[in-house]
């Protein structure tokens, strides 16, 4: 590789990224290697920027210094997953990502995500369910993790249920374009056990689109608590749904509220790694 002409910048000042990493790290929490974090972070910026991009730029896009960046874009490229322009002096990604990316090419999304719904499942002690959203507006079950609690709740695979109704309608909901006469609409054509009124469910809506996730609480099934998050594509569709789903008092308010942001994180991160939302 040739090197860089551009400025390095301060070799020894740390952004608010790479101090935020140093002190986790004295904190006594998980130890993270802040090296890796901010290659992943170049990677991720790289794959995800429509234009090749010059270190200065690489730097700031991801809260680096200068010096750092070039640093680690000179290792990527060495390795082939990032390559460089010499003439531009622009970074790109590299032809050695398809070493990575390749084996997981002909693999079922539902097969990549189902270890997250392990996690939840296990972290939060509840049926963890993944719901796929179809053109037609309907919501199918396509997989589903569960904890081995002595009473739980579960629904079979194939279920399937009108896009709008329940947590993960409130979601989807919230991510359509729709005037609130359409949502009215939508709202009166749907069947629960214990109906919300219509004021109620268009808040929870609303809710839902500044929170990232939204609560059931026994209208769609008598005893049954739901908290949901969508998982959307590149233009803000909703293209999967992911829901909690536990017997009424069986978790408290505050690990509901816990697990509802996990959920949203959760769907967060699915929606970056599927469709780089």
């Amino acid at each position: 590789m040739a090197k860089h002409s551009g400025a390095h910048g301060d070799a020894g000042a740390e952004t608010a990224a790479e101090a935020d990493r140093t002190e986790g790290q004295r904190s006594g929490g998980p130890k993270f290697v802040g090296a890796v974090e901010n290659a992943v972070a170049i990677l991720r910026f790289l794959t995800h920027s429509p234009h090749p991009a010059g270190v200065a730029k690489v730097a700031r896009e991801t809260g680096l210094n200068v010096s750092t960046a070039f640093n680690i874009l000179r290792t990527l490229t060495k390795e082939g997953l990032v390559h460089f322009d010499e003439v531009s002096k622009d970074y790109r990604p590299g032809m050695g990502l398809l070493e990575f990316s390749l084996p997981l090419l002909g693999t079922n999304q539902i097969d990549l995500i189902h270890p997250r719904l392990e996690f939840l499942s296990q972290a939060h002690h509840t049926l963890i369910s993944l719901w796929r959203v179809t053109p037609l507006d309907r919501i199918v079950l396509v997989d589903r993790a569960v904890e081995g609690t002595v009473v739980r709740v579960d629904m079979a695979l194939g279920s399937r249920l009108p896009a709008f109704v329940g947590a993960i309608g409130r979601c989807i909901a919230a991510t359509r374009a729709i005037n609130e006469s359409e949502l009215r609409r939508r709202f009166e054509a749907l069947r629960w056990q214990r109906p919300p009124n219509f004021a109620q469910y268009a808040a929870d809506v609303a809710a839902a689109r500044q929170d990232g996730y939204a609560f059931d609480r026994s209208n769609l099934f008598q005893g049954i608590d739901i908290v949901a998050a969508a998982v959307v594509d590149h233009e803000g569709h909703a293209r999967l749904g992911i829901s909690g789903i536990a017997i009424s008092g069986q978790l408290s308010e505050t690990k509901l509220d816990a697990l509802a942001r996990a959920l949203r994180d959760t769907a967060r991160d699915i929606s970056a790694l599927l469709y780089g939302r």
